[in-house]
């Protein structure tokens, strides 16, 4: 980790930084307005997060990331940008929407380039689950989307192998996003990138 983003932890996450617990997040107080509110689990270095901001400055963002470096970057760009719409946790994304994200609050859940674990026996440790989706689907609100994108054709087949069986899912056209690091290096080996999007129904 630089001296940078060590700094950026210590002097902006008190400011930006969203903390587990007990207690629901109450995002029109988290960000100061009612806004639609999506989450990016996994921002990497949080760089296609804060574009994703900028450019649509009428949604709040809220970007979940376990790489302490990462959530470092993305402070210090958030401040350096006057990225008002964008907070960030440093935790687990799992915990993070089980206990501390109201149900039907959301309108978008990015899951861009999660970990593909292509060894079989690790398979079980990859995000996209049934469990996880059932999770994601209760927080989004109807009409919110599942957008999720890799550069592993066999990660993109298990996703869509659990969506589309998954209640509360039908197929849709993912909207256009910024790029990620993670699909750069992807593309620099030869790697096709997918991107899926579910929108939840009913």
């Amino acid at each position: 980790m630089t001296e940078a983003q060590k700094r950026a932890l210590a002097e902006l996450y008190p400011r930006y930084g969203l903390a587990p617990g007990d207690d629901l997040f109450d995002f029109p107080a988290v960000f100061g307005r009612a806004a639609p509110v999506a989450i990016e689990i996994g921002f990497g270095n949080g760089d296609a997060l804060a574009r994703q901001a900028a450019a649509h400055p009428e949604t709040d963002y809220l970007g979940i990331e376990i790489h302490r470096p990462g959530v470092g970057r993305l402070l210090a760009r958030v401040a350096a940008e006057g990225l008002a719409n964008v907070r960030v946790a440093c935790a687990d994304a799992k915990e993070i929407l089980a206990c501390n994200v109201p149900d039907d609050s959301l309108t978008a859940v990015y899951v861009l380039f999660p970990d593909p674990w292509p060894k079989k026996r690790h398979h079980k440790r990859r995000l996209v689950q049934p469990d996880f989706v059932q999770l994601v689907r209760r927080k989004l609100k109807p009409g919110g989307v599942l957008h999720l994108a890799t550069d592993w054709p066999a990660y993109a087949e298990h996703m869509e192998a659990v969506l589309n069986v998954a209640e509360g899912f039908v197929p849709a056209q993912a909207a256009p996003r910024p790029d990620t690091k993670y699909e750069a290096r992807g593309r620099r080996l030869g790697h096709p990138v997918r991107d899926l999007a579910y929108v939840r129904v009913g």
